[in-house]
This record gives C-alpha cells, structure tokens and sequence, in this order.
C-alpha cells in the first residue's frame, strides 16, 4: 500500500509539473484553457474558477490542457476568437505546447539543485583494500591511505578521483596521507574492463584499489547548488539520449532497457525505503525521462504537435483535417504498442523474481 501511494504521489507531481507548464504559458500568452486535468477520462472531482475547469480524473496516468480552439477544425464563437490556440503565430503555439516537457526539465534542476543544498552523502578517498599484485599495491599504496590529489588536481571524494584515473593517458601521480604524514607516489593504471551505467563492459584504466566505505556529507550553498543541479540534469539528458541510441543499434535489449508503470512503482517503493534523498533523485530521473519522451515526434506527444507546427510553418498552410486524423491514430498505436510491450516487460521481470 505504501508503494502504491508513493507511485500515485509521484507521477501526479511529474503529470502536475508538466501540464503546469502549458497551462502557464497558455495564459501568459492570452490563451484561454477550459480544462486542467490530473488524469484521464471521467472526472472524479473538481472546482471550475473563471474559465477553467481545474479537476482530477479516474485514471491517473497522464493529464492534459484543454485549451480554446486547441483541436484541429474546432469552430471558435467569435468572441473567443482572440484567446483561440488556433490563432497565436507560431512561435507561441510551439512555446506552449514545448513548455511542458522543458518545466519537467527544470522541475529536475531544482529537485538536484535542493539535494546539494541538503546535503549529498560522497564516498570519501580513504582507500580500503589495496588489491595484490596491481599496480597500487606495487606502487606501495596500503589500506586507510587518504587520496588528496591526482596530477595535481584536489579530490575529494572517490567519484573524482576514480574519474581522474581511469582518463589517464601515463603514469599518474597520487598525494595520498597516512598516519598524519603526506606523501606522493607514481602509479602506472592499467588497462581493464570494467561496466558502465548501461552495464556494458568498457576499457578503463585501473590501479587496484577499492573504497573503505567511508563517507562524507557534501552541502554547497544555492548559487553553486544550481549549478551542480543544471549539470547533473545536464549530465542526465545526455545519458538518456546515449541510451536511446543504444537502444535503437540493439546494443541494450529491450526486455532489460523499458518499463511500464509496474516497474515505475516497484522502484518508487525501493527508493522511499532508502530514504527521501533517493526518493528525490529517482523523481528528478523520472522528470528527466517525461520531458524527453514527450519531445519524441510521435503524434498526439508534444514532440508530434511540434513537429505539425513546423511542417505547417514550411509548407505555409494548415495540415489537411483528414491527414491530422489519421496521423493521431497513428500516435495512438504506437503508445499503444509501446504501452503493451512495457507491461508484458514488467510481467516478465515479476514471473522472474518470484
């Protein structure tokens, strides 16, 4: 019950944040928005205020906007004339309807950039096992040393330092303190295999030692936690687009690379046993995700409504109704297709965990 609670509170702020971002755009640039819905399909309650119906619907996966003269064909009355979507130029059609998956975006900027200010709990570089007959161990490094520097560049927690060293192009130099004393020494990596974030296996440079476990709470204060927080969403775009690709050459099998709500909820339930810094980085991976699968150019997604503007902004005139129709049905199949293939991966992943 737990897990189901947090599924349900965490894809309504991602579905929130998301139609937010349309909404607002919609009304800042004169747009008048007849519905805000959390959910699909019959309304289970809601408030209407001013011109706007704001209501949560019976099936929570996803929401929309409606907005004045939004659909293709739809007769406007002529006093709504100039607050129709239909309309606007197309610079603020294309603004509205990409505001959605760009506040998602930011929506994980500041959920990333809040943990920094929190806090970030960081391996340190104190060094646990020293591995025999590597070059770490050759080079005389021993449990509990303390790693300051790598080529001269401070490092404070064994991400960085690890980052440094498998770079290497030679010899690196260490700055390491033991027993209160500092010392340098030269280590030769060498080269092995080791797994990605994809879980492939890629050439990296090693020496041979591991981490104690020994760990260190990492706080910035707000302007650098922006920062931190832009380049790890930053960091994140890029390793979404990176698996995408890799799953479009075959190089990630489906079955191990997409899931559905099942799979959503299990790993929404794991993180908030781990505790509520997980809970917000597994919430800003997922706003990361929503904000770019809604700019694919599949019909009836952001990205498929984007793309029409642009061809209707080549071609000079409006797409056909017939040619719009028929290019929704087509969107709905493929989410359809996709939609079913993400469950039958979740049921399967379930068959083989019990």
């Amino acid at each position: 019950m737990e897990t189901i609670i947090a599924f349900i509170i965490v894809l309504g702020i991602l579905i929130f944040v998301h139609e937010l971002g349309h909404f607002i755009f919609a009304k800042l640039l004169g747009v008048g928005v007849l519905k805000f819905s959390l959910g699909f399909g019959p309304k289970i309650l809601g408030k209407k205020i001013g011109e706007t119906d704001y209501m949560i619907s019976a099936f929570p996966l996803g929401g929309y906007v409606k907005m004045v003269g939004e659909s293709p064909g739809e007769e406007v009355p002529e006093d709504l004339e100039k607050i129709s979507f239909t309309n606007k130029s197309y610079l603020n059609k294309m603004s509205i309807v990409a505001a959605g998956p760009v506040f998602n975006i930011f929506f994980a900027v500041l959920l990333l950039s809040s943990l920094w200010i929190y806090g970030v709990p960081a391996l340190t570089t104190k060094v646990g096992e020293v591995k025999q007959g590597l070059p770490a161990y050759e080079a005389g490094i021993k449990e509990g040393d303390r790693v300051l520097s790598v080529m001269d560049k401070p490092v404070k927690t064994w991400e960085e330092m690890a980052a440094l060293i498998h770079k290497s192009s030679g010899p690196v130099a260490l700055k390491l303190k033991r027993d209160g004393e500092v010392y340098e020494v030269t280590v030769s990596p060498q080269l092995s295999k080791v797994k990605n974030v994809f879980g492939e296996m890629e050439d990296a440079r090693i020496i041979g030692v591991a981490s104690s476990g020994e760990t260190v709470i990492i706080r910035h204060n707000p302007i650098t936690a922006l920062y931190m927080g832009t380049s790890q969403t930053a960091r994140l775009v890029e390793l979404t687009f990176i698996g995408l690709g890799k799953l479009i050459k075959g190089k990630v099998p489906l079955k191990d690379s997409l899931g559905g709500p099942i799979l959503i909820a299990q790993l929404t339930g794991e993180q908030v046993k781990q505790g509520m810094r997980s809970l917000i980085f597994f919430v800003a991976l997922l706003s990361v995700n929503l904000g770019i699968i809604n700019l694919f150019p599949i019909p009836i997604l952001d990205g498929g409504h984007l793309l029409f503007f642009t061809i209707e902004r080549i071609i000079r005139r409006p797409l056909s109704e017939k040619g719009m129709e028929m290019a929704q049905r087509v969107g709905m199949a493929i989410l359809a297709l996709l939609m079913v293939l993400v469950v039958y991966n979740d049921i399967l992943r379930l068959i083989h965990k019990h």
